[in-house]
């Protein structure tokens, strides 16, 4: 007998889709701010940076979540390929959850830009300020999340295929209501 989960931690999961929000409303900021120059700048500016450090803590946080309760493995009818593809996909959206919003930090401290959170919270400079440094961390942040919105967007499509096409329970294992596993009858 396994001791496998069949479905993902309840705290877990509410992560899961806490963190799918405000990621997506990160990517939307982020877009935004690029594209306005008005006085709700500084609003999304302070809610972009606020936002992104919340979702650092949080995945680190995921990720303790994942080494002590593990993750439901996959259908064993499932193509290696696809298998790989999954595994590949998660390890590069825990990689974005942590990169992007570090890249983010590292240009407004190579700005010189002090990084003030909701709540007069502070967090002091660890980068020398460097227009240089500033235009090269901005720029890995810019085209960096466009690719973590892609990979968002596969994301999405790979958990509706699961959901829609396959109905191999995938899915279930992190929605937060149980669903029934349509491919076997009910009993």
């Amino acid at each position: 007998m396994s001791n496998a989960p069949h479905r993902f931690a309840l705290l877990q999961r509410l992560l899961h889709w806490l963190m799918a929000v405000c990621i997506i409303a990160m990517l939307f900021i982020g877009v935004g701010m690029v594209s306005i120059v008005a006085p709700t700048y500084l609003p999304l500016i302070l809610i972009h940076k606020t936002l992104g450090v919340t979702l650092l803590a949080l995945v680190v946080i995921r990720l303790a979540l994942r080494r002590h309760y593990s993750a439901p493995p996959l259908p064993a009818d499932l193509p290696p390929a696809m298998k790989l593809a999954a595994r590949l996909s998660h390890q590069l959206l825990y990689g974005f959850m942590i990169v992007m919003p570090l890249l983010g930090l590292g240009m407004l401290w190579a700005a010189a830009y002090p990084v003030v959170l909701y709540g007069d919270i502070r967090i002091p400079a660890l980068l020398p300020q460097s227009d240089r440094l500033h235009t090269l961390l901005w720029n890995a942040h810019v085209y960096l999340g466009f690719a973590f919105f892609a990979l968002v967007l596969l994301h999405l499509a790979a958990g509706l295929f699961h959901a829609l096409i396959r109905r191999d329970g995938v899915f279930g294992t992190i929605a937060l209501l149980p669903l029934r596993n349509r491919t076997t009858p009910a009993e």
